[in-house]
C-alpha cells in the first residue's frame, strides 16, 4: 500500500525540493515537465499538496464557477507500481473540500496517464496543443499600421496589461482572473525581458492598450509565444496576427532554433492562423474529469 501524506498549507523545504526534483527528473526522461508553471509555483506556496514516496501533486482552488485544477508527477524510478494511481485518487479525496471534482492535467498525453484515467473512470475533457515552428521558416514582413502605436514594455504598463489580459481571458481557467500579483511574479522572473513584450495602442487614444504579446525565453534555443491577449472591444482589427508576428521577429533575431506556443485544440481559427505561420503540432496536454 502506498504511503500518502496530504498537506494543506505550505510544504517544508525538504518536501518542496523533493517534489521539484521528481518533476525535473520526469522532464529529463519524458522531454517535458509534468507540472505546469502555475503548479510548479504552487509547490512552494499555500495549496493542497499530496506526497507519496516517489510522487507529488497539488490541487489549486478554483475561481468562482470553475472546477479545481490538479497536477501530479511520479519520479521515473517509481513508475509502474501503482503509485500514480494512488496519487491521483488521493488528489480527488483532497479536493473534496473545494466542492467539485478537479480537472486533472496529463501533460504529454502519455499512455500511462491514459491508463490511470481509464482505471479511475475519467473522461477526456480538454485538449491543449503545443505547436512549434523552426526559426529558419521565413516569416512574413511586419505590416506598417498608421492606426496603431506598437511599442515594447515600460514600467507603468502593468495595469493596462492586467486589464486586457482579464478581459481577453475571462473564460480561461488558468489565464483569466489574474491579479497584480501574477504580473509582478512574471516581471520579476529571471527570464523576463521588457523588450520581448509588445503592446499595441490605438493611435487616436495612445493611453488605452488594445492588445499585447508577451514572449518568453527560459530554455536553451527555444522561445515561446507566452501570451497573446486582445481586448474584446478591439477584435477584428488584425491585432492578434500583428502582435504575434512582432514577437516572432523578435524571437528570431535572438538566434533561437524554435518557437513554441499553446492553443486550445478546438480553436480552429487560431490553429489556421498558426499553421499559416509555420507552426506544427508537437504534443498534446489533456485534462480529465471523473464521469
Amino acid at each position: 500500500m502506498t504511503d500518502i501524506r496530504i498537506v494543506q498549507g505550505i510544504l517544508t523545504d525538504d518536501d518542496a525540493a523533493r517534489a521539484l526534483e521528481a518533476n525535473a527528473e520526469a522532464a529529463r526522461v519524458d522531454g517535458f515537465e509534468p507540472l505546469s508553471e502555475q503548479h510548479r509555483h504552487a509547490v512552494r506556496g499555500d495549496a493542497v499538496h499530496v506526497m507519496t514516496p516517489g510522487g507529488y501533486g497539488n490541487v489549486l482552488a478554483p475561481r468562482d464557477g470553475e472546477a479545481p485544477m490538479a497536477e501530479a508527477v511520479v519520479h521515473p524510478d517509481r513508475r509502474g507500481a501503482g503509485e500514480g494511481r494512488a496519487l491521483v485518487a488521493a488528489l480527488l479525496d483532497a479536493a473534496e473540500d473545494l466542492g467539485r471534482d478537479p480537472q486533472i492535467w496529463a501533460h504529454g498525453d502519455l499512455p500511462a496517464a491514459a491508463r490511470v484515467a481509464d482505471h479511475l473512470g475519467f473522461r477526456r475533457e480538454r485538449e491543449l496543443l503545443q505547436l512549434r515552428r523552426r526559426t529558419d521558416h521565413a516569416l512574413p514582413d511586419l505590416p506598417q499600421r498608421d492606426d496603431l502605436v506598437v511599442r515594447t514594455f515600460r514600467a507603468g504598463d502593468e495595469a493596462e496589461i492586467l486589464r486586457v489580459n482579464n478581459a481577453a481571458f475571462d473564460w480561461h481557467p488558468e489565464q483569466g482572473g489574474w491579479t497584480g500579483e501574477q504580473i509582478v511574479e512574471r516581471t520579476s522572473a529571471s527570464w523576463f525581458d521588457p523588450d520581448g513584450v509588445f503592446l499595441a495602442f490605438d493611435a487616436a487614444d495612445p493611453d488605452r492598450l488594445l492588445g499585447f504579446h508577451w514572449t518568453k525565453v527560459d530554455k536553451p534555443g527555444l522561445g515561446e509565444v507566452y501570451i497573446v491577449g486582445v481586448d474584446p472591444s478591439a477584435q477584428g482589427r488584425g491585432l492578434g496576427r500583428l502582435l504575434t508576428l512582432a514577437g516572432l521577429h523578435y524571437l528570431e533575431a535572438r538566434g533561437l532554433d524554435e518557437v513554441e506556443l499553446y492553443v486550445e485544440g478546438d480553436n480552429t481559427a487560431a490553429l489556421h492562423t498558426y499553421d499559416r505561420l509555420g507552426f506544427r503540432r508537437h504534443r498534446a496536454d489533456i485534462t480529465y474529469r471523473r464521469n
